[in-house]
């Protein structure tokens, strides 16, 4: 009776956080479980999205494995289909692509919009058929993300840009090589341009490129479908222009983000665990403040393990372009130094408003004070269950994170954000032993309480 009544109270202190709110979908997650075992991570997100538009600049079956199975995938394939490309789905992480009827240039699929990788169609496109619009993208409200160097490339090579009724246009009789000089290092930008120029006549210079993994990940695909690009990975790429590029096979890296986010899911519930599926060194600028915050970082081949037992300790993070500190890992951190015994900060340098989220910490009990692009972390003793919401992709997995190390429920609302790229999130989470479900009623909630309490 005492167990059944503790459960009782539980479930009407949750309700009560949802008084007004006329639908449930949230992630319910009962805290103070230490993480352990194993965990296996998928494709890269930002790397499928831009390989999935290359892949239409040949009218030859493209097969694309290692896909994640997240939403901003599955938005990019239903826009290609929209425009006469055939996706035949293998299974869940592969797909034949196949785009030798493509029956219109214009993308204004409902949804593309809101996705920022939405652009990457303009790049192929325009590569292709030396035309193209595209719905102006969305994504997260994390800060101006501007399309200006895209076209600024894309003029450099001859196409005439423009943007009108919601959609960016590009066209041109021919696309020339050009030299062009990234004006700041943009990842979308570098491989926009990119996938344009190779296809485009003579040869083209990209200095200032961005060095992210999926930069170097979509220079790979194309060279593999007959593309000439050299140097990716560093600030300086070259493409020779071809005139035509053929099918392939390709797999997609893994997902660093998603893994860094399981390396502070371990870091900040105290626990052991092995993040596989993953290039150890891409996760460099991740291992190396855990490591100053107090974990233990062991690299294999294709793994790495954290290793929290010890109390965290506060540190410094500033976000960089790649090799430095990746700013989609800026939130996650942030979530774990809450808890460090001392004073951090975190300087965010890429996005404004990247920093959104902290409010929804502080209802956990965080303290964080925000001046300007500094946030400065007084670590506390333990987090509280509270019913927050994710602004953003990157913020909502933070927070969820945030609620495995609190006392008693956190309810996460908002988790669209979080499902736009993270592949079976509250699963993975279960399976190293964190007590979390995915909840859209009051049926659901209750039997979750029931369960934990």
């Amino acid at each position: 009776m005492k167990k059944k009544s503790q459960c009782a109270v539980a479930f009407a202190v949750v309700k009560r956080r949802y008084r007004g709110v006329k639908s449930m979908d949230q992630y319910v997650v009962q805290g103070g479980v230490a993480l352990h075992g194993e965990v296996d991570i998928s494709g890269a997100k930002n790397a499928a999205l831009a390989i999935l538009a290359a892949a239409i600049m040949t009218d030859e079956t493209v097969r694309i494995e290692n896909l994640p199975d997240v939403h901003d995938v599955i938005v990019m394939n239903a826009a290609m289909e929209d425009i006469g490309v055939k996706i035949r789905h293998v299974d869940r992480h592969t797909v034949e692509i196949t785009a030798d009827q493509v029956n219109r240039l214009t993308v204004d699929y409902e949804y593309i919009k809101k996705i920022r990788a939405s652009y990457y169609l303009l790049g192929a496109l325009l590569g292709r058929f030396k035309e193209a619009e595209v719905a102006l993208p969305g994504g997260c409200d994390i800060g101006s993300r501007p399309i200006d160097l895209h076209i600024k490339g894309f003029r450099a090579m001859g196409a005439e840009c423009e943007v009108s009724y919601g959609l960016m246009g590009a066209r041109a009789d021919r696309l020339v090589g050009a030299h062009i000089f990234m004006d700041k290092v943009s990842v979308g930008a570098s491989i926009n341009v990119m996938m344009a120029a190779a296809m485009a006549e003579g040869k083209t210079v990209i200095e200032n490129a961005a060095k992210e993994p999926h930069v170097v990940d979509v220079a790979n695909f194309l060279n593999s479908m007959g593309a000439n690009i050299r140097g990716a990975g560093t600030d300086v790429i070259r493409i020779q222009g071809v005139e035509r590029l053929h099918g392939t096979t390709y797999s997609v890296i893994p997902d660093q983000i998603e893994a860094g986010t399981f390396m502070c899911a371990a870091a900040i519930s105290h626990g052991d665990v092995t993040v596989k599926n993953v290039t150890p060194k891409h996760l460099e600028a991740t291992s190396a403040k855990l490591m100053e915050a107090g974990c233990e970082i062991v690299e294999y081949d294709d793994a790495v393990r954290v290793i929290a037992k010890s109390p965290l300790t506060p540190t410094s993070v500033t976000t960089l372009p790649y090799p430095g500190f990746p700013t989609d890992m800026q939130p996650q951190m942030t979530a774990v130094l809450a808890l460090a015994s001392g004073t951090s900060t975190v300087t965010e340098t890429i996005f404004e408003n990247r920093f959104r989220y902290v409010d929804e910490l502080a209802r956990m009990g965080a303290c964080i004070k925000v001046e300007g692009n500094i946030a400065i972390i007084r670590g506390v003793n333990q987090f509280t269950g509270a019913r927050i919401s994710a602004p953003d992709l990157r913020a909502g997995a933070a927070l969820v994170i945030a609620g495995l190390a609190a006392d008693g429920i956190t309810t996460v609302d908002d988790i669209h954000f979080i499902q736009r790229g993270y592949e079976s999130f509250d699963q993975k989470l279960r399976g190293l032993g964190a007590q979390i479900e995915c909840v859209s009623s009051e049926e659901a909630l209750r039997k979750f309480i029931g369960k934990v309490g």
